[in-house]
């Protein structure tokens, strides 16, 4: 199980017209929304990434309108990984857990996510926050991750989870959110 002390949150590449020709967009969008809202409430130590803003424009609203507090890593390779930002980001977190969301999910997230299994983290991957253009692709993905190593979630399941108990603030904040 994942606890909030001990886990960050990874949000991968979701900008401009690419993230608006991603399979079920709309609900992408949401659990993205969600997610952010819930990482902030719980005090999660987020690490923002961007491919190639200049070109592939900025990260969506949904997400960026609630990180004003914080700076996206920009990065040319497809894993984040391979950016020693990126890694010097996640590193100053001091977590071992990440839950990872974003775009798409069969080449950046899951490029990023196999070099963090290898760098020695637990990865679970929000599969109800994470897309690709074609739904085929996004499952094989998953698969894939799954078999590498990688935990599979979703939105509402992982925020409870690290809420732990029903009842506060938190949890009443939680609630309002995936409502």
């Amino acid at each position: 199980m994942l606890d909030a002390a001990n886990t960050a949150l990874v949000i991968v590449d979701v900008q401009g017209k690419l993230a608006q020709i991603m399979d079920e967009k709309d609900a992408l969008f949401s659990n993205l929304e969600t997610i952010v809202k819930g990482a902030k409430i719980l005090d999660l130590p987020i690490v923002w990434v961007e491919q190639i803003p200049e070109k592939l424009g900025a990260t969506i609203p949904q997400i960026s309108d609630h990180l004003h507090e914080h700076q996206p890593i920009a990065k040319n390779s497809f894993s984040c990984y391979k950016s020693p930002e990126f890694v010097a980001a996640l590193e100053a977190t001091g977590c071992k857990n990440v839950i990872v969301v974003g775009i798409e999910a069969h080449i950046c997230v899951y490029q990023t996510v196999r070099e963090m299994l290898d760098g020695g983290y637990h990865v679970e991957v929000i599969s109800d926050a994470v897309s690709s253009r074609n739904p085929l692709n996004k499952q094989v993905a998953l698969n894939k991750l799954q078999q590498a190593g990688a935990e599979l979630s979703c939105t509402e399941m992982v925020l409870f989870e690290l809420q732990e108990i029903a009842e506060g603030e938190r949890f009443k904040q939680i609630l309002n959110i995936v409502k």
